[in-house]
C-alpha cells in the first residue's frame, strides 16, 4: 500500500473547546475571537471536544445541552461555517482511533510530567480517571489527525502541545522511517493577543472559571448588561490611578487584568490603552470597560438565544461539520494503521 496521505499542509489551525457551558468572557477573549480572525486566511478546523469533557462526571443532558450552547456560542461570536469546519468531537471516530495507537507510542513519563492533570485531580489522585490522566493524548490525536500546523492555545496549555511534538516525533521515529517525509508535522502553539489569560474579576491571581462559586469572578456570554455592569463595578481594584507604562502593573494583578480585558475588546496594545487611561482612577475607567463589554457582548448574547431556539439547526451544523472532518481524518488513519501494521 502506497501512503497515499503524506502531503503536508501549508498552513492549517485547529483548535478545540470543551462542552461546560455558561462560556464567560475569557473563554470569548482566549480563544473564540482568536479564531474568528485566524478563520479569515487561514484553513480552520474548531471542535467541540465532547469526549474531552467527560474526563470528569457529567450529567447526559447538561452535556448535550452544553454542546448545543458552545456551538451557537462559536456561531454567535462570528465563526464562519461556510470557511470553516466546525463539529463535536465524539461525532468523527478516527480521534478515539488514533488517540489509543498515541496511547501506545506515548510514555508514562511524559504524562507525569504534565501539570493540569495535578491541578484537576488534586488530592484524589487516586481516584481519578484513566481519560483524565490520559487526555493530552487524546488532545495529540485531535491535532495530528488533521496535520494541524498551529494550535491557538492559552499559555496553560503550551505544556500539552509540546507532548503532541513529541509523540509526533516518536510516531515518526518507529513507524515513517522510511518516508520521504515526516508523516506528521510538529505543530507550533500559537498564543495571540493581551487576554489568552483572562483572570477572575474577585482574585487577579487566580484564572477566569465557570468552576468558581462565585458567578461575580467572571462575565458569562449570556449575562444580561445589568449583569455586565455590576460585575464590572464590583471587579477588584486597588485604589491607585493608572500608570503610563505596562511594567508598573507587574504588582497589581485586578488592574492589569481589566486592562487587557479593555484591550483585549478594543482591539488596541495594553500600551495604547494606558496612553488613553494613564492618571485616570477605576471611577473613570470602570465605566468605559462597562460601556465597551456591553457592545461587544450583546450582539453575541442575544444571537446565541435565538440560535438556541432551534436546536435541530444546530445539529444539522454539526453534523456537516463532521462529515467535513471525516473527509479529512479517515484517509489519515487509514495510512497510520498501514504504517502500524494493522491489516484492513
Amino acid at each position: 500500500m502506497t501512503i497515499l496521505n503524506s502531503k503536508q499542509p501549508s498552513k492549517r489551525i485547529f483548535s478545540g473547546i470543551q462542552p461546560t457551558g455558561n462560556l464567560h468572557l475569557g473563554n470569548y477573549l482566549g480563544a473564540i475571537k482568536n479564531w474568528v480572525s485566524l478563520q479569515q486566511d487561514t484553513a480552520s478546523i474548531f471542535s467541540i471536544v465532547d469526549m474531552h469533557a467527560i474526563t470528569v462526571p457529567q450529567d447526559a443532558n447538561k452535556l448535550r445541552n452544553s454542546t448545543h450552547e458552545v456551538t451557537a456560542a462559536i456561531i454567535a461570536s462570528g465563526i464562519d461555517t461556510e470557511k470553516s469546519i466546525v463539529f463535536n468531537q465524539s461525532s468523527v471516530r478516527e480521534h478515539a482511533e488514533l488517540a489509543w495507537i498515541f496511547n501506545c507510542v506515548c510514555r508514562i513519563g511524559w504524562l507525569n510530567r504534565m501539570t493540569q492533570f495535578k491541578e484537576k485531580a488534586g488530592k484524589n489522585k487516586e481516584n481519578a480517571t484513566i481519560g483524565l490522566y490520559s487526555y493530552p493524548v487524546l488532545m495529540a490525536a485531535d491535532i495530528l489527525l488533521y496535520r494541524a500546523t498551529h494550535v491557538p492555545v492559552g499559555d496553560d496549555q503550551k505544556q500539552h502541545i509540546e507532548l503532541t511534538r513529541d509523540i509526533a516525533s516518536s510516531f515518526n521515529n518507529m513507524f515513517a522511517k522510511e518516508l520521504e517525509n515526516n508523516f506528521f508535522t510538529l505543530p507550533e502553539p500559537q498564543i495571540l493577543g493581551p487576554a489568552t489569560r483572562v483572570m477572575s474579576l474577585r482574585d487577579g491571581s487566580k484564572k477566569m472559571s465557570k468552576s468558581d462559586i462565585s458567578d461575580a469572578s467572571r462575565i458569562n456570554l449570556t449575562d444580561s448588561n445589568d449583569d455586565i455592569s455590576n460585575k464590572i463595578k464590583k471587579a477588584k481594584t486597588d485604589p491607585d490611578p493608572l500608570p503610563s507604562s505596562i511594567e508598573e502593573l507587574k504588582n497589581r494583578p485586578e488592574a492589569l487584568n481589566l486592562v487587557n480585558i479593555y484591550s483585549s475588546l478594543a482591539d488596541k496594545s495594553t500600551d495604547e490603552i494606558l496612553n488613553e487611561f494613564a492618571g485616570k482612577g477605576f471611577s473613570y475607567f470602570k465605566p468605559k470597560l462597562i460601556e465597551l463589554t456591553i457592545d461587544k457582548i450583546e450582539p453575541i448574547s442575544k444571537k446565541m438565544l435565538y440560535l438556541l431556539k432551534d436546536t435541530g439547526e444546530i445539529d444539522k451544523i454539526l453534523k456537516i461539520g463532521s462529515h467535513k472532518a471525516r473527509q479529512i481524518a479517515s484517509p489519515i488513519v487509514k495510512d497510520v494503521k498501514h504504517l502500524v501494521g494493522f491489516v484492513s
